[in-house]
């Protein structure tokens, strides 16, 4: 069977993170995550199944994986995950595939998303420090998900977003 447990895979294996505008709960996250598991069930490149995993956390990010030491993703392949997750939009009530968005936790501990302009914004009022958590939906590794796909604004490249006079500490 080509889906393995995400921690089986290899810290190189290529990643895709899919960032939720708004919180996937309850239902919603089961019908997306049964989804996506019957996805990857059936994922192949040019007839071969990719041996991949996904992840879900925070009821906003979902990773998906392959191992590409074991079979390479095609761009037709990786066309169709998208796809896949562009149907599930209209019906999780939310966007999976909008880039730009930024997130962070809050005081609270809540994850936050929202424009670069919206994000900076909330560094010039204090609500964001250089110690605030981000996200970096960028990383393209199953290893940098797992070591740092959550860390301090100022340990990110999300710093060069703070206005000037923010927090350095």
């Amino acid at each position: 069977m080509p889906i393995v447990a995400f921690n089986a895979l290899p810290d190189s294996a290529r990643l895709w993170v899919f960032a939720a505008a708004a919180p996937v709960t309850g239902a919603a996250a089961g019908v997306l995550l049964q989804r996506v598991d019957a996805f990857l069930d059936q994922w192949r490149a040019h007839g071969v199944p990719l041996v991949c995993a996904r992840d879900w956390r925070d009821a906003r990010f979902l990773a998906v994986a392959v191992d590409e030491a074991a079979t390479d993703a095609s761009g037709c392949s990786i066309d169709a995950l998208f796809e896949a997750l562009r149907e599930l939009e209209a019906q999780l009530g939310t966007s999976l595939l909008n880039n730009g968005m930024v997130f962070w936790r809050d005081t609270d501990g809540a994850v936050m998303a929202a424009n670069r302009a919206a994000f900076r914004a909330a560094a010039t009022a204090g609500a964001v420090t250089f110690d605030t958590p981000v996200f970096d939906t960028t990383v393209i590794a199953a290893g940098a998900w797992r070591a740092s796909f959550e860390k301090p604004v100022g340990e990110s490249w999300h710093a060069r977003l703070l206005p000037a006079t923010a927090d350095h500490r």
